[in-house]
């Protein structure tokens, strides 16, 4: 039965890397022979920062953040990392050292390859090689625009920019679930006293309504209007 269940992972994975990048069977079974399943309990932490590796992550299931501390002691998010993410050395030939811990946020599931295979069937695939330039494109993206908006905005301007990219992000406007406050004030590195007030000030003044689990944005002009 063990080892039925570990066929079933298996091709799982095989079929999650076949999508992810976007890969022949024949491709993605290699990726997924030379890589190891392995699981993370919710809060766990998978890397510490400072440490040197020689793995690649790719996260099947579950979610996982990038945490660094401040030098005041404010815990700063680096990335955040989905099904579909890569994390950990990405394609250096040596040793990396690991820029920040890597915390489970769920239960997480990881297909973990050697960085030096990786590179390999990068060179000899022009699918996976394709695939690693986009993640490795969003990435950037995604990190030079929190780096903007940390830069150039309000705390409260970070927590208004935030609530409407993830109300865009869903369907209808509506963010599902509700933003846990504490989630919120990390994401845009701020306190949780200012991000419960933002939020607090917006529902009094009609630009968002909660409604059970829910947060809809109501008026997306007037929210964008107050992205300073």
């Amino acid at each position: 039965m063990p080892g039925g269940k570990r066929g079933v992972q298996q091709d799982e994975a095989r079929m999650f890397v076949s999508a992810v990048f976007a890969c022949p069977a024949d491709v993605a079974e290699q990726v997924t022979h030379r890589g190891r399943l392995r699981s993370f309990a919710r809060a766990a932490i998978i890397l510490r920062q400072g440490d040197w590796l020689t793995l690649t992550f790719l996260l099947l299931v579950g979610r996982a953040h990038a945490l660094l501390y401040a030098a005041e002691g404010q815990m700063v998010l680096l990335h955040e990392f989905g099904p579909g993410d890569l994390f950990g050395a990405l394609g250096e030939a040596e040793a990396a050292r690991q820029d920040a811990d890597v915390v489970a946020i769920d239960d997480v599931r990881t297909l973990t390859l050697d960085a030096g295979d990786l590179a390999l069937l990068a060179q000899q695939y022009g699918c996976i090689g394709l695939a690693l330039s986009r993640m490795l494109l969003q990435r950037l993206r995604r990190t030079t625009e929190r780096m903007y908006e940390r830069t150039a905005l309000s705390a409260v301007g970070r927590v208004h920019a935030e609530l409407l990219r993830q109300a865009r992000g869903g369907d209808a406007m509506t963010i599902r679930p509700a933003p846990v406050i504490a989630d919120l004030a990390l994401r845009v590195a701020t306190t949780r006293e200012t991000a419960s007030r933002t939020v607090n000030a917006l529902e009094r003044r009609g630009i968002i309504r909660r409604d059970g689990d829910c947060l809809t944005v109501v008026a997306p002009g007037r929210l964008e209007e107050m992205i300073l």
